[in-house]
């Protein structure tokens, strides 16, 4: 429930200043995809590639987060949603500290990666796909997670008994499948390149 006592506390070091002596353009990039499909892979790739290049930046995975911010909620639908509303907000946050945050989240429905879009700037939230097929995904299994969901010792698992909602509009599509992981992370940096997020 909303406090009308609660008012935001406008600072004299401003978002502007922060990104312009980080020499960057803070943003989210935001990978979502199936269990397995290579979001944290590929956005530990790229944040090592932006450190490479003097970038400030911070990964926020799913399970690091569960195990302190988040670690409160299950896996309903419900604290599924709530799960990406904080990671939203923190993602915000960061951004608004001048860094480039990478999030590495299943997030499986559209609706929560929209509200996390509609937070950030306009060109400040990177959604990308990871368009791994789930057979490819399942063969990976490095927790054998999948193999539990189809004997139905986990519930609620996204891609067997709880939907995964494709991306309408991602900026960045990448299949681990079909690239390796030092082609996909190239592609990231490329569209931050291209869209002036970095410069070399």
């Amino acid at each position: 429930m909303k406090n009308d006592n609660v008012v935001w506390h406008q600072h004299k070091v401003t978002r502007t200043a922060r990104a312009e002596q980080k020499r960057q353009q803070p943003c989210v990039l935001w990978f979502t995809g199936l269990s397995a499909s290579g979001k944290s892979t590929i956005a530990g790739a790229v944040e090592q590639k932006l450190f490479e290049l003097g970038h400030h930046t911070y990964l926020l995975d799913g399970d690091n987060v569960r195990h302190g911010l988040n670690k409160d909620l299950g896996f309903s639908d419900t604290d599924r949603v709530e799960n990406i509303r904080r990671i939203g907000e923190l993602s915000k946050l960061f951004a608004d500290a001048g860094l480039i945050v990478l999030s590495a989240f299943i997030s499986p429905f559209r609706s929560d990666r929209r509200l996390v879009r509609d937070l950030m700037a306009d060109g400040e939230f990177v959604e990308i796909y990871m368009n791994t097929p789930l057979e490819v995904c399942e063969q990976r299994d490095p927790k054998g997670l999948y193999q539990k969901a189809r004997k139905g010792e986990i519930k609620n698992f996204t891609g067997i008994d709880s939907e995964y909602e494709v991306p309408e509009h991602p900026e960045v599509i990448l299949n681990t499948a079909e690239c390796s992981v030092e082609e996909c992370a190239a592609l990231v940096i490329d569209y931050l390149r291209t869209h002036s997020i970095i410069h070399d």
